[in-house]
């Protein structure tokens, strides 16, 4: 009897092998099953997307011209404040001390003149009466009346004198000197004073508080910054970074939305006012600043916020699209089949090299199934999207594809096509060079199993794909 369910249990797990061999060997030799998308018909908007930051119009820095300790603060964060406002103190006896001082040296200096000027003039009084003396004596010595040597010791006289208004002038002169001197260290002494008192530069809002009461401040070096203020936060710009390849697209007055984390289900819009000339090299990767413009009336966004813009460059409307999975689309096919299939439709062998040149220039790997990158485009592009782009200066610029149509009996037709402008989930047709698309047509986008071999589904295209 034990005997027997042994018989028996090893017959089911024979039964059992041969049945899983044959489902495997069966599944491995099905009909090849693909993921499609179809071709429809509506409007396609080509954009720009940059990641940029939200900044005022103008945003002042308000240092301090002179060091001190902070004695008092008026404002503080989000304050709004009044060109010509008293916003900050520095204590100011020391500034105080330093004015007394200089104005008491500038009455010292006044005082001087004075006397200068008084010694100049009795200077003056000594050499007319010298200069007289001499004159008498000379005539006094014409006439004999008096010596050689007392007519010398006049003359000595005089020219005595003269000299000693001479001195006298220039005594007067110093003196008028170091009073302007004193006058100009009044002015510094009451200049520094003056910046003890820091005033706003501007009508605005303060975005920024550096300092606290007791704080000491140093301005030997450089002045430090006491506050930021922001003119305007109704209006505002945005400081986008855009690619090299994209600032050739893009002038002033084009409109602009963009997007904030702050505000996830809002779309807010602007204007570009220009593309600034100077690059930015971050890891080989050359950007440059596009500024936006936008109102901001609400107050509802911050400078330093990170936004997300979208340029829009080139719309299409009423057109052919078609999915850009089915550009990327490669058959699992010999070169001999699709050489074959090609020459039955019609494509010329120079598409079946083109795409295949186009293929090796990769950038990353693609998906089984699907037709790998070229260089340079940016991820969910179609091959050739960036020979596709709109160029402002020599119009629009085409590339030849091959997508990939699933017949009626499950067949592959391949139809080459002209293409246009991409959103990167749909590209453009311009225009059916062989074979005949239409809309509602079912492009190939993946393989959902191969011929040889039962792999597991891997959709090609954007979206839910469905199986044929």
């Amino acid at each position: 009897m034990k005997l027997t369910k042994k018989k028996i249990l090893v017959f089911l797990v024979l039964v059992a092998g041969v049945g899983i061999f044959a489902a495997f060997n069966l599944r491995g030799k099905g009909v090849v099953q693909y993921y499609t998308a179809r071709v429809e018909t509506g409007e396609i908007k080509q954009v720009v997307e940059a990641t940029g930051t939200i900044n005022a119009v103008i945003t002042v820095q308000v240092g301090s011209q002179v060091s001190g300790t902070i004695s008092r603060l008026y404002v503080d964060f989000n304050s709004h404040v009044k060109k010509g406002q008293l916003i900050a103190q520095i204590d100011p006896p020391l500034f105080e001390g330093a004015l007394s001082q200089a104005k008491a040296d500038l009455e010292n200096a006044r005082a001087n003149l004075a006397v200068a000027i008084a010694n100049t003039a009795k200077a003056r009084a000594s050499d007319v009466q010298t200069r007289a003396d001499y004159d008498r004596n000379l005539g006094l010595s014409k006439q004999g009346v008096i010596s050689q040597q007392a007519l010398d010791v006049a003359k000595a006289n005089a020219d005595s004198a003269a000299a000693q208004v001479t001195a006298a002038l220039a005594q007067e002169q110093q003196a008028r000197a170091q009073l302007q001197q004193k006058q100009a260290a009044v002015q510094v002494a009451q200049t520094n004073l003056d910046y003890t008192s820091i005033h706003a530069p501007i009508d605005g809002t303060v975005v920024a508080r550096n300092v606290d009461v007791g704080q000491t401040v140093a301005a030997s070096l450089q002045a430090p910054t006491l506050f930021t203020i922001a003119q305007d936060l109704t209006k505002m710009q945005v400081y986008a970074k855009t690619d090299e390849s994209d600032v050739g697209q893009i002038r002033s007055g084009q409109k602009v939305i963009f997007k904030v984390d702050a505000y996830p289900r809002e779309t807010f819009t602007g204007t570009v006012s220009q593309v600034r000339m100077n690059s930015t090299v971050v890891q080989n990767v050359v950007t440059y600043d596009t500024i936006v413009d936008f109102n901001n009336p609400e107050l509802k966004l911050f400078p330093g916020m990170t936004a997300y813009v979208s340029i829009p460059v080139a719309t299409a409307s009423s057109v052919l699209k078609v999915p850009n999975g089915a550009l990327r689309y490669k058959p699992d096919l010999s070169p001999d089949e699709v050489r074959g299939l090609y020459q039955k439709y019609g494509i010329p062998e120079g598409a079946a090299s083109r795409t295949q040149s186009m293929a090796a220039t990769k950038t990353e790997a693609a998906p089984s199934g699907s037709r790998p990158q070229a260089a340079g485009a940016r991820p969910g592009n179609a091959v050739g999207d960036a020979a596709s782009r709109p160029d402002a200066s020599q119009g629009p610029r085409y590339d030849t594809q091959v997508v990939w149509k699933q017949a009626a009996d499950k067949s592959l037709e391949p139809v080459r096509i002209k293409t246009g402008i991409t959103d990167h989930t749909f590209t453009e047709v311009v225009q059916t060079l062989n074979g005949d698309l239409q809309a509602g047509d079912d492009l190939v986008t993946g393989v959902a199993q191969g011929r040889t071999s039962g792999s597991a589904p891997r959709p090609g295209g954007p979206g839910a794909p469905r199986t044929r």
